[in-house]
């Protein structure tokens, strides 16, 4: 098999992996000419090399302070960006029909707890119930003042519908900081690519002088 020796590293590589230096990006040959100025302009490196100095060089744009270590996120966004993947098309819009059946009645719940047609249907029962033993059975009324069954039945279902309507907060508001992780890294990936367009105009306009 045939190779060829890189004038980067001095590595031996396959010759289906020999790139020319004249052949790359600006950026990326000026990441490469920094690392090592001796490499000559007519020079060769492997393709596995040219990565790793795109990886250094959207590393730098990351974390100017080389002292820094990558975070979680911005390496995620370095790999997102070295392979050309999006990062919009992470959050699955379609996570609610993966629910659970308790999932999905807590968000029923939740969402006729917080409408006005639960106020309303809750208010006439309760004035219903208050007339019923006022009025209509003041005689003989089941639950007479001050309505000690109907302070019961309020405070079982509000017992019970606290922790149901904040079992359906929380996974909103999980969602919603996994949205905010994604739209964090989609706004890092596009600032790093603006600044990368960015030296790229520059060394077009420094070679048109």
């Amino acid at each position: 098999m045939s190779t060829f020796i890189s004038d980067l590293s001095g590595k031996t590589y396959p010759i289906d992996q020999r790139i020319e230096l004249s052949s790359l990006r600006p950026t990326v040959r000026n990441e490469i000419l920094n690392t090592k100025s001796s490499i000559p302009a007519n020079g060769v490196i492997a393709r596995a090399e040219v990565q790793l100095m795109r990886q250094q060089y959207i590393t730098r744009l990351l974390v100017p302070d080389s002292n820094d270590p990558l975070s979680d996120i911005e390496r995620e966004v370095l790999d997102r960006i070295t392979k050309d993947e999006l990062i919009s098309d992470e959050l699955d819009d379609h996570s609610d029909e993966h629910l659970t059946v308790g999932q999905k009645v807590a968000d029923v719940v939740a969402d006729f707890g917080g409408s006005w047609t639960f106020l309303i249907i809750f208010g006439i029962l309760i004035m219903g119930w208050i007339g019923l033993n006022v009025w209509v059975l003041s005689a003989r009324p089941f639950d007479p003042y001050p309505f000690i069954l109907l302070n019961l039945f309020l405070s079982c279902l509000a017992a019970i519908q606290a922790p149901i309507i904040m079992m359906s907060q929380n996974r909103q508001e999980e969602r919603d900081r996994q949205r905010a992780r994604a739209d964090y890294k989609v706004n890092l990936k596009a600032e790093v690519e603006i600044r990368m367009l960015h030296d790229k105009i520059d060394l077009l306009l420094e070679a048109k002088k």
